[in-house]
C-alpha cells in the first residue's frame, strides 16, 4: 500500500486562505483560493476519526443542469506565482493524470463556491473546470467509476489534475494518490441522462445513507438462521451497491457466499451474514476492513 498523501494539494479555498501565509495569503484573498503548499505540515490532513467516522456509502452525485457562475470562482487567479484561468463555458473536458484527496482538516469549511466542504460527499476540486460542474472519474487500476460534483479549486501540485473528497477517493479505492481519468459532463450530456442526471434546480449534491441506526435485516434474512449481519454500505442507486458487492466478493472469496444486496425503501444495502455471534461478526468485519479499508457495521436481528 502507498503511504497516504493526505490533501497534498489545495482545495476548500476560503478555508485554505486562512491557513496560508504572507504573500500567498494576499494572493489567495484576491483570487478566492489558497494553496495548501504554504503554512501546512505534511500529514496535517487525514481521514475522519472518532465521532466523525462513518461508512463510505455515498451514492454518486446526481448531475443537474446548473448555471456556470459568472466571475467569482471562475475568474482567473494566481497561486504561488502561477496563474490559472478557469474555463467559463459549458464545454467537454477530458484529462488523464493523478488524483489526490482531502479530508477532515477542511471538513465544514467553505469551498470555492461557498458551500461547506463535506469529506464524505461525492465532490471534488479542479483548478480550471467551470464551477459548478459534474465529472465522471475512473480509476483505471481497478475499473471503479464515480460521478462527482466539482465545487472547489485545487489541486495546485504539478501532475495532479483533481482533488477528491475523502468519500469519493475511498469509493475509487484511492488511499493516497493514484492515476485517474476525468471527463466533465456537459449540460447536453446531463439532459441526455448521463450519470443518472436530473434537470432542475440544484439540490444537495449527494445522498448519504444514515447508518447510525441501520435498518433491520430483510424478512428473508430474519427467517433464516438468525444471528448477526454486517452492513458494508447503502446506496441510492442499485448499481453502486452491486459494484461494492462484486468488489468485496472478488477480494474476499471466503465472504462472497454471505454477501447480498437488500432493497430497503429508496436504498440498496450491501450486507454479509448471518454470523452466530457478535464476536464472529466483528472478527469478519476486521478482515473486510483490512482488505477493503471499509469498516462494516454489525447489525443484530433484534436491533
Amino acid at each position: 500500500m502507498r503511504t497516504p498523501v493526505y490533501a497534498a494539494s489545495a482545495s476548500a479555498c476560503s478555508a485554505r486562505a486562512a491557513l496560508a501565509a504572507g504573500a500567498l495569503l494576499a494572493m489567495s484573498v484576491l483570487s478566492g483560493c489558497a494553496s495548501r503548499s504554504a503554512g501546512l505540515s505534511p500529514g496535517a490532513d487525514g481521514p475522519p476519526r472518532g465521532s466523525e467516522a462513518r461508512l463510505v456509502d455515498a451514492a454518486d452525485a446526481v448531475p443537474r443542469v446548473e448555471p456556470i457562475r459568472a466571475g467569482g470562482p471562475n475568474k482567473p487567479y494566481e497561486i504561488a506565482g502561477r496563474r490559472y484561468v478557469p474555463v467559463d463555458q459549458d464545454v467537454p473536458m477530458r484529462q488523464t493524470g493523478v488524483a489526490s484527496w482531502y479530508g477532515r482538516k477542511y471538513h465544514g469549511r467553505p469551498t470555492a463556491l461557498g458551500e461547506p466542504f463535506d469529506m464524505h460527499a461525492m465532490t471534488a476540486a479542479h483548478p480550471t473546470m467551470p464551477l459548478p460542474s459534474y465529472a465522471r472519474v475512473r480509476n483505471p487500476e481497478n475499473a471503479r467509476e464515480i460521478v462527482v460534483r466539482v465545487n472547489d479549486r485545487g489541486p495546485f501540485v504539478d501532475g495532479r489534475i483533481i482533488d477528491l473528497s475523502y468519500g469519493a477517493a475511498m469509493r475509487l479505492g484511492i488511499r493516497g494518490i493514484a492515476p485517474v481519468e476525468v471527463e466533465r459532463l456537459t449540460h447536453a450530456q446531463i439532459r441526455a441522462g448521463a450519470g443518472g442526471a436530473q434537470e432542475g434546480a440544484p439540490g444537495p449534491p449527494v445522498v448519504v445513507a444514515d447508518l447510525t441506526r441501520p435498518a433491520p435485516p430483510s424478512p428473508e434474512a430474519a427467517a433464516s438462521t438468525g444471528g448477526f449481519w454486517l452492513q458494508l454500505g447503502a446506496f441510492r442507486q442499485a448499481d453502486g451497491a452491486q459494484r461494492l458487492r462484486d468488489d468485496a466478493s472478488g477480494r474476499l472469496q471466503a465472504v462472497a457466499a454471505r454477501l447480498t444486496v437488500v432493497r430497503d425503501g429508496d436504498l440498496h444495502r450491501v450486507r454479509a451474514g448471518p454470523y452466530p455471534s457478535r464476536e464472529a461478526a466483528q472478527a469478519e468485519a476486521e478482515r473486510i476492513h483490512a482488505a477493503l479499508q471499509l469498516m462494516p457495521l454489525v447489525v443484530a436481528l433484534d436491533d
